[in-house]
């Protein structure tokens, strides 16, 4: 580390609290597409992507050029006191492109959590009840009632005393694990029958694609099934899109790879392309059930954050980064599987929906060290999972072709350093199945 980063992360240890957990030590100056550079000009390829905020890359033309505009018009009047056009005009679109059944209203926020719970709040108002269901290795946010919500103790709600009540949560299915969909459907059954009726509980929430969890997949059969045990039951069915929305997953939501619809939709993150834009969606006899005053927010909807939003449907649709996604997706996977074949006993899994790919590895410690070399050679990655042993691919759909398999060939080099245990090694000579 040289002596500028150092005496900066001096400086931020003094000034701000160690609950803010830090990957880079170095500081970032300039970003590009799907390249930042460091304040040394050092370049690192993004493979982050701000948490799957940057589906359309960093400082995408089309949304400076509409953040620009919005700039010199106005910067906040508090939608609930004075409303603006562009607010209206980005619902009708979500509208009219979410998966929901029948006519949809829109209504936007600031922060993924807060569109969650706020969907929350739609849902007891429209049900009259109080219950939630959500599910193990999930994550919905880092305030109090999606803490509650959020199925990973670490690091996310430890130490923050009790959570709120009326939450319970299910196992996902997740085949490498063990859990199948009839042990995942049980599960919720077991909920009513243990711990709360289902005629108390207002909705059950997933995530189609876990995005924390380690990018468990849901598999169609569960989605059909808990869609019939919501209607027997008047629950409503919640997905959680804030990771794995807008073009992600080679869709504009995970959800419309489904014929199942959920009554609401939650989004965030890769809506607003580097502004900070949430939302939910939902069947408008649902999102109507609040009262006026029941939703809203300072800063929801902020108007620089509705024009940015309404700059990256445009790209979305412009470049088809949905077609990029699935083309980019499938070649990452190719190689992945490559590596599986190579290092047979290291990788355990692979998953992957369209461009939200992950690779499950033995365990926690192969997956730092192939993180810590890639960023030593210019290449950044997330890990994530309930061990920590996953390591996820969130690049921006718009990255070049030749820095896409560049930042590949870091992680195939990374791979090959790692320090095998024998047994594993031995592993590694023979067929995979």
């Amino acid at each position: 580390m040289d002596a500028q980063h150092s005496a900066l992360n001096t400086r931020k240890q003094q000034a701000t609290p160690k609950g803010v957990g830090v990957m880079c030590q170095w500081y970032a100056a300039k970003a590009e597409n799907s390249t930042i550079w460091d304040t040394d000009g050092n370049a690192y390829i993004d493979f982050a992507g701000g948490i799957a905020v940057l589906n359309t890359g960093h400082r995408h033309p089309k949304v400076i050029e509409a953040v620009t505009q919005q700039l010199q018009q106005f910067t906040h009047t508090a939608y609930q006191v004075t409303p603006y056009e562009s607010y209206v005009a980005l619902a009708e679109r979500l509208n009219a492109l979410a998966p929901i059944e029948g006519d949809a209203k829109t209504t936007f926020f600031t922060t993924g959590a807060e569109a969650v719970e706020n969907a929350v709040k739609i849902a007891r108002s429209y049900t009259k009840r109080h219950g939630i269901i959500t599910f193990g290795n999930g994550f919905h946010g880092r305030s109090f009632m999606t803490m509650a919500m959020t199925g990973k103790t670490a690091p996310y709600k430890r130490d923050f005393g009790v959570m709120p009540a009326g939450v319970f949560h299910a196992r996902y299915p997740v085949a490498s694990r063990g859990i199948s969909v009839d042990d995942a459907i049980n599960s919720i059954h077991d909920i009513f029958s243990e711990d709360i009726a289902a005629h108390d509980v207002a909705a059950i929430v997933l995530e189609p694609v876990q995005g924390e969890g380690g990018f468990n997949v849901v598999p169609a059969e569960f989605l059909t099934r808990l869609r019939t045990l919501c209607d027997e039951h008047g629950i409503l069915l919640i997905a959680d899109e804030v990771q794995s929305g807008f073009a992600r997953t080679g869709k504009l939501f995970a959800m419309n790879h489904y014929d199942t619809k959920a009554d609401l939709i939650t989004m965030a993150k890769s809506l607003g392309g580097g502004f900070p834009i949430s939302g939910v969606v939902g069947r408008s006899e649902v999102m109507d059930a609040p009262n006026p005053g029941g939703l809203g927010g300072t800063y929801a909807g902020n108007p620089v954050a509705v024009a940015a939003a309404h700059a990256v449907l445009d790209a979305i649709e412009e470049e088809q980064l949905c077609q990029r996604a699935n083309d980019l997706g499938e070649i990452l996977v190719k190689t992945l599987h490559q590596l599986d074949q190579q290092y047979a006993g290291v990788v355990k899994d692979i998953r992957a929906l369209g461009s939200m790919v992950a690779m499950e590895l033995d365990n926690a410690e192969f997956a730092k060290a192939v993180q810590n070399y890639a960023m030593q050679h210019g290449l950044l990655l997330l890990t994530c999972g309930k061990y920590g042993n996953v390591i996820r691919f969130l690049y921006p759909l718009t990255i070049p072709k030749a820095q896409f398999e560049q930042g590949i060939e870091i992680l195939k080099q990374g791979m090959a350093t790692l320090d095998l245990p024998e047994t594993l090694c031995q592993k590694s000579s023979e067929p995979s199945a």
